[in-house]
């Protein structure tokens, strides 16, 4: 479950030159708001496509952040200087974008943090649970919408509308208020005509990490071309790498890249070196972040396709469980796909 403490929305009008600060948080107790914020950060906090980071030793917004957490500022005062510092940023930008900023303290209680029985850190009013701060670019878009006016209705543009908790938004950054640890997502912008990402540069200035789908999608691209290089069957293998990665994350929240490969090609010592050396040529993380939802979205199923048009779609576990799933070649090299262990068949 996702809790929202706090949180508050600043309006950017870059065609007027205007921005409107609020001066009080949302009112979360109306049911709208509070679904539309909290869509919009479980979103976010499930991102396999977000980066992750930690602040350099210098970082401002970092100092001030601790402050904030531990009491020393003002939640509304605090946003503010934050909406002021994107706006000033925001305005100097070569093709700007509609938007306004939400900034939140939130804390999920489905993250808590319990790792090998160690302690989950400091708890909250309600279930135990994760705090996190978030900020978010919401872009607005163009929409049309009906006047009614006396006995003739009209159709109107509107340039106000906030995008739908279904969508997904480019520009954000959430920070884990136990450890730390930094997810954001940006996208570059012409400054000045150099193209920067302000977000992890200039605002947070934190390093720049692989996102959980990047990692996951190179450590699958590198043990395809080292199965095909031992003569092993790549699909089988490359959804053994789904299985681990899924078991790590459900324990540790996190998986090595390097491990992997070591429990993939167990009973290949060659195979796994090869693998490892691949690996450093990709320097990929020693050890890449991702949670347990977003470790299961994207692992869970692996999928295949046959050069005569067949299609299938399977959980990856069953690569590691013989007789459900098996792989064999002729001498031509023809491959014979045995579905096992099926007690009925279903049209989709």
């Amino acid at each position: 479950m996702l809790k929202v403490d706090r949180a508050i929305l600043h309006v950017f009008d870059f065609d007027s030159g205007s921005a409107y600060l609020s001066e009080r948080p949302l009112d979360l107790t109306v049911r709208a708001t509070r679904s539309f914020v909290q869509r919009h950060l479980r979103k976010i906090s499930a991102n396999a496509e977000s980066r992750h980071g930690a602040f350099a030793p210098d970082s401002g917004f970092a100092a001030e952040l601790q402050r904030y957490l531990a009491g020393e500022r003002e939640f509304v005062e605090f946003s503010t200087e934050i909406a002021q510092w994107f706006w000033e940023e925001l305005r100097r930008t070569e093709d700007l974008e509609q938007c306004d900023l939400l900034v939140a303290d939130f804390t999920d209680t489905d993250a808590t943090g319990e790792k090998d029985g160690e302690d989950a850190g400091p708890s909250f009013d309600g279930p135990a649970g994760r705090r996190f701060f978030s900020v978010m670019l919401l872009p607005r878009r163009q929409a049309f919408v009906h006047e009614v006016a006396g006995d003739a209705n009209d159709i109107a543009r509107v340039d106000a509308t906030l995008p739908n908790p279904s969508q997904k938004v480019a520009s954000y950054l959430l920070v884990d208020a136990e450890t730390g640890a930094i997810d954001f997502h940006d996208k570059e912008r012409a400054v000045g005509g150099e193209c920067v990402s302000i977000i992890p540069e200039r605002f947070l200035q934190c390093t720049s990490e692989a996102s959980s789908h990047e990692v996951i999608d190179e450590v699958s691209v590198i043990v395809r071309d080292v199965a095909e290089e031992f003569g092993l069957e790549p699909a089988v293998e490359a959804a053994r790498v789904k299985a681990a990665v899924a078991r790590s994350a459900d324990v540790e929240e996190s998986f090595s890249p390097a491990e992997v490969g070591r429990t993939v090609f167990a009973e290949r010592p060659d195979v796994a070196e090869r693998f490892e050396e691949r690996v450093q040529e990709a320097k990929l993380p020693e050890e890449a972040p991702v949670r347990r939802g977003v470790a299961n979205r994207l692992t869970r199923s692996h999928k295949i396709r046959t050069d005569t048009g067949v299609e299938i779609s399977f959980p990856s576990e069953l690569a590691e469980r013989p007789g459900y799933l098996d792989f064999s070649t002729d001498a031509e090299g023809r491959i014979t796909i045995t579905v096992g262990n099926v007690a009925r068949i279903e049209n989709r």
